[in-house]
């Protein structure tokens, strides 16, 4: 009895309180907007947004589920931007992620000269962009060269690596956050409780439901090689008493040795539906989603788990409301003094 109370009380959590409500003034601009993750914890947080993305079948699921709307464009340098007094947006992370090869600057995908171009045409208070935890490693060189772009446009610039596990999402998901501000920023506390994948799809996760999807012998053996390959103690599976492992478009949409998937008390093995990894990604029950099933879990798997993005709204909220403390030129001295200034974009 005491399992379904807690499935019901995160299900709760996400249906009251990520809801858009409009109580500010401010117009949110979220580029790269996906399927309007991080445009959702936003909208919960009181914020209008508006979004641009180049991918159809996100771009609508954006806007039927916020009622704002997000047009289907590709960015490019010459683009007018509607007036907006914050930005946010995830620009492309293939180029510095493992799975994209690495190819960083030279690969066209790079959305980084785009959102700071953004940036310079209107001048926000405040901005945050989400990208791969990769570009604080390998790609760190680049990242620099980011940051210094963003600070020569006179905003102190916060970054950190957070686990949304830490913040109410039922899986271990580390992204780096970046934020450019006037003021003060302080990023959200963490929370130790962490919410496990019986709190999140516990009513479901022991059972066959339409649609579902089994590995097969030759998927059960091709796993246990991979398992093997890899050197995993324990198989791969969802645990009810754990978080999930990230969740990724490949481990979502792909018959892949690292799939997610739950195991019946039967011993089969299914794939997760759409509705299960939603909830992992923290999205409400009401959220729909559009397009077949590989841009659906795209969506998903693309997606700033909504839960942790309310969250960062909050706290990019209480920056935004200090104003400017200091000055354009205050914050140049003291970045001119912090780094080597290089020209990129």
């Amino acid at each position: 009895m005491q399992f379904q109370i807690d499935v019901m009380s995160y299900i709760k959590h996400l249906n009251t309180t990520l809801v858009p409500r409009k109580t500010e003034k401010e117009t949110v601009l979220d580029l790269f907007a996906g399927c309007g993750g991080l445009a959702l914890g936003f909208e919960s947080a009181g914020y209008k947004t508006i979004g641009f993305e180049m991918e159809k079948s996100a771009a609508t699921t954006y806007t039927k589920n916020l009622g704002s709307a997000c047009h289907a464009v590709k960015l490019d340098l010459t683009f007018k931007y509607p007036k907006a007094e914050i930005i946010i947006g995830g620009p492309p992370c293939q180029p510095f992620s493992v799975g994209g090869h690495q190819k960083g600057i030279e690969d066209s995908r790079d959305g980084f000269p785009i959102f700071i171009d953004a940036v310079k045409k209107l001048k926000p208070k405040v901005f945050m962009f989400e990208n791969v935890r990769g570009l604080l490693y390998s790609n760190k060189w680049y990242f620099d060269l980011v940051i210094q772009e963003l600070q020569k446009l006179g905003y102190i610039i916060d970054y950190k690596l957070l686990n949304a596990v830490h913040f109410g999402v039922p899986q271990n998901r580390e992204r780096l956050f970046v934020v450019g501000h006037r003021a003060k920023f302080n990023f959200p506390k963490p929370n130790p409780n962490k919410v496990t994948v019986g709190e999140a799809i516990g009513e479901t996760m022991y059972i066959e439901l339409e649609g579902s999807k089994f590995l097969n012998a030759s998927m059960d053996t091709y796993v246990a090689k991979y398992e093997k390959a890899s050197f995993c103690i324990n198989p791969r599976d969802l645990y009810s008493n754990k978080p999930a492992r990230t969740l990724t478009c490949r481990n979502l949409a792909g018959a892949t040795g690292d799939m997610q998937r739950v195991r019946l008390p039967d011993g089969r093995r299914r794939r997760l539906v759409h509705r299960e990894a939603a909830r992992l990604q923290s999205f409400p029950d009401w959220f729909e989603f559009t397009g077949n099933e590989t841009q659906q879990f795209n969506q998903i798997g693309n997606a700033v788990p909504p839960l942790l993005a309310y969250q960062l709204a909050l706290s990019l909220k209480e920056c935004y409301k200090l104003g400017d403390l200091y000055s354009h030129e205050e914050i140049l001295e003291n970045n001119l003094q912090a780094n080597t200034v290089l020209t990129l974009f």
